[in-house]
């Protein structure tokens, strides 16, 4: 089975397309333990376990590497145990690891990411061009693994490079086009970063995958604490005929630490709440 594969059997299984974003900060995880690496592994696996005993299973789950390789060794060993769990609970999991480099070092970096972290998927950067995307469009084609590049993302400096004007198109829709280009050999596991900050972007851009026939899986982060709406998201997914089941939803603060505004101490019912609240405003996903 591919990744857009995976992807539409999950969302069809878990009734989701919430992607949980697994961003340990740990001054903010209410647990005991000294060691960083039992802390977070802790904290994770108690999230999933109660989401899956809700019948609340995201539809992804997404660690962000530099969250955890910041603590060192322990750190890691965490993201291991994490990404280890996540694959044994049969959830897709993708590494936000956000590669990009020459051919080479891009090759090196795919094979530690699909074979050493066992990730279904990795967002990675198009900055570099189409020799340094190579190597990970060779683990789409030949081994079904799937791809997220930088499209249009949802930070507030976005647009300062990704809306300038090239050739009369706005650089994210250049960007666009490659993604379509590059995904011709990667069997449709060649997807796309766009986010939910800014909607009209988000409607031209997935009306041109729409428009181009390409299947383009999208991680659309931004939702929750960045102001972004599911509600809207998934109206403009509609609208243009998009295919909901290989998209994803992302939200990260705003499930790993619900808790804090529910005023609660169970971190793990707060997030499968958390995860619930967006499924609602995700809405129906047919």
């Amino acid at each position: 089975m591919n990744y857009s594969e995976l992807l539409k059997e999950k969302s069809a299984e878990f009734n989701s397309i919430v992607c949980m974003g697994a961003d340990p900060v740990i001054e903010k995880i209410p647990l005991n333990e000294k060691s960083i690496e039992k802390k977070i592994t802790k904290f994770y696996t108690e999230i999933i376990d109660a989401a899956i005993a809700e019948k609340a299973v995201p539809g992804a789950v997404k660690p962000n590497y530099a969250f955890y390789a910041q603590h060192g060794f322990e750190g890691l060993r965490a993201l291991k145990n994490v990404c280890e769990y996540v694959k044994k609970k049969n959830i897709p999991l993708i590494l936000d690891a956000k590669r990009g480099d020459i051919g080479k070092t891009n090759a090196a970096y795919a094979k530690e990411v699909f074979e050493f972290w066992d990730a279904d998927c990795v967002t990675i950067s198009p900055f570099l061009g189409s020799d340094s995307v190579a190597p990970f469009v060779q683990w789409c084609e030949q081994k079904g693994k799937g791809i997220y590049l930088l499209n249009r993302t949802s930070n507030p400096g976005a647009a300062e490079i990704q809306n300038l004007i090239c050739n009369g198109k706005e650089f994210y829709s250049i960007i666009s086009e490659k993604i379509v280009e590059w995904g011709k050999n990667g069997k449709g596991n060649v997807g796309a970063v766009v986010g939910a900050t800014s909607i009209a972007e988000f409607e031209k851009i997935v009306s041109f995958f729409v428009k181009s026939n390409a299947t383009v899986p999208l991680l659309i982060p931004g939702v929750g604490a960045q102001g972004g709406s599911a509600s809207e998201v998934t109206a403009a997914l509609k609208k243009s005929g998009y295919g909901l089941g290989i998209a994803r939803i992302n939200s990260s603060s705003e499930i790993n630490y619900a808790f804090e505004k529910q005023g609660t101490q169970d971190f793990a019912g707060a997030a499968v709440k958390a995860i619930k609240q967006l499924n609602k405003e995700i809405g129906n996903l047919r």
